[in-house]
């Protein structure tokens, strides 16, 4: 099977001047993207051996794309980091990813990116080279330098399709993120089917507001434009009155996003009297999805297909919704026909649930460190997701909930454990526990059950500085705060979180 750069070369001989990526008043031709692309693979080459790894910290750019396709050519893995994660997270990545050059705009978000990895740099052993984006680079290399043309000519590399195409870093139940291992191989395998199942042909247009540091926003921003013909239009920031515009400029027939991003497009449509007639898909997943929503969507977009989906960083579109039920769109998280999938008993499923299951050429080829595999996949080579689901008629699976202690807010993964861990060394807490509620915009919320010193304890401000203070993403900070006099344990001492949950749940019932 062709990697990525055979697919760039071939689309630039064939398609030179199809527009593959457009940012703004930004459009990239599959010619100048491929030229850009070897140019920079060039000095990647020179200061990063074959194989090894090269990480970018961007927004939704297009400078990520050329980046992500020239570390292809020269056989680098890429390491795409969210840039909404600050020192901590940072720094644990880069070390244990032994990355060798990182991208980031020099500042975001009213956020000093070349500020945090000097910090971040001093704390390594072996820092990467800092590249920086669209800002002065003051000591830093400029991305613009590395599209210079080079001294020496470096020979590329033979690639070989199964080898880790991408390193993406996900929460874990112990708190501490595991390195997701893709191949050329496993990525292709999905792009090939969400071809068949999502109506994609070339000459569509994603709209793409989602991370590109996420594995959706990542296959639809660089792959998909390559490997299906298709246009990757590029939102720096979600804003969905722009978008609508934006859409209906563009002519845009495809979205994929979490629950806030459909809910934000209907309202935005609305305003706008417009039900985006170019729209053919909207693909929503990555948190808790109302039926409700599915069926609101689908009766005001009239001619798209507007459908749930599930799936993870390890096995991407697990399951699929069915285009041609609605009803089954709606109310459940679809089919398995990307992926093999298959329910085991577990202790937490109710009656009826089990365990969810799956394996497929789209799978992970495994994670950074092999320990980390241990107890994720069955004697069968199934994945254990650690989700929760009950089967619809045999063949439609519904998500029931976790056995993993995760809260996916907007589809952001946060590990309470990482989270409890840091705030135990608050001053003004005994003893803290942090749970998942569902919320009607973001699908859940993390809520912080604090056994304070004394009274009144710290409030929601009092906890987001003191995680800032510790490099912590905004986004994994709590945001609500319950003050308790004590914790519910079972006989080992351990904290029961399912009678928190019960008993808040009550008293917003």
């Amino acid at each position: 099977m062709p990697t990525l750069a055979g697919w760039l070369l071939e689309a630039a001989r064939e398609t030179p001047r199809r527009v593959a990526l457009i940012d703004g008043e930004v459009r990239l031709d599959c010619e100048t993207l491929c030229a850009q692309a070897q140019t920079m693979a060039q000095a990647i080459l020179a200061r990063i051996p074959s194989g090894g790894v090269l990480s970018f910290m961007l927004p939704n750019w297009y400078e990520a794309a050329v980046v992500y396709l020239a570390a292809t050519f020269a056989g680098v893995a890429v390491n795409p980091i969210l840039p909404s994660l600050r020192d901590r997270e940072l720094r644990y990545i880069l070390d244990d990813v032994d990355s060798r050059m990182i991208f980031v705009p020099s500042g975001f978000r009213g956020h000093d990116y070349r500020a945090m990895l000097e910090r971040v740099a001093a704390q390594l052993d072996s820092p990467p080279e800092v590249v920086v984006v669209r800002g002065e680079p003051g000591p830093h290399t400029a991305y613009d330098v590395l599209l210079e043309p080079q001294t020496a000519d470096h020979e590329f590399p033979t690639l070989d399709p199964d080898d880790v195409r991408m390193i993406l870093y996900t929460s874990g139940t112990t708190g501490r993120p595991k390195g997701v291992l893709h191949s050329h191989n496993s990525i292709h395998a999905l792009i090939r089917q969400l071809r068949d199942h999502w109506f994609i042909e070339p000459g569509d247009k994603f709209v793409v507001p989602s991370p590109i540091a996420h594995i959706g926003g990542s296959i639809y921003a660089f792959e998909c434009p390559l490997l299906l013909g298709t246009t990757a239009v590029l939102m720096e920031r979600w804003d969905p009155d722009a978008a609508v515009t934006l859409m209906s400029a563009e002519r845009c027939t495809h979205m994929a996003g979490a629950t806030p991003f459909l809910e934000g497009l209907l309202g935005a449509a609305e305003r706008a009297d417009t039900r985006l007639p170019d729209l053919k898909v909207f693909i929503c997943g990555g948190a808790s999805v109302p039926p409700s929503l599915i069926r609101r969507a689908a009766a005001y977009f009239e001619r798209a297909v507007v459908t749930r989906v599930y799936g993870s960083t390890e096995v991407p579109v697990t399951t699929v919704g069915s285009p041609t039920d609605p009803d089954r769109a709606a109310d459940t998280d679809g089919r398995p026909g990307i992926a093999d999938v298959k329910l085991i008993p577990h202790e937490a499923a109710p009656p009826g649930s089990g365990e969810i299951c799956a394996r497929g050429p789209q799978m992970l080829i495994g994670y950074r460190h092999p320990e980390d595999e241990q107890g994720c996949f069955d004697d069968e080579g199934y994945f254990r997701t650690g989700d929760l689901a009950q089967w619809v008629d045999k063949d439609h699976l519904v998500v029931t909930g976790r056995a993993k202690d995760i809260i996916i807010r907007s589809g952001e993964n946060i590990a309470p454990k990482e989270i409890e861990d840091i705030l135990a060394g608050h001053p003004d807490i005994v003893e803290i526990a942090i749970v998942g509620l569902p919320d009607e915009r973001t699908g859940e919320r993390a809520c912080a059950v604090i056994v304070p010193k004394a009274a009144p304890g710290p409030g929601v401000d009092d906890l987001r500085a003191f995680l800032a203070e510790h490099g912590v993403a905004k986004f994994k900070a709590p945001e609500q705060v319950v003050i308790a006099d004590s914790l519910p344990k079972n006989d080992a001492g351990k904290v029961v979180k399912h009678q928190i949950l019960a008993a808040l749940t009550k008293a917003d019932g």
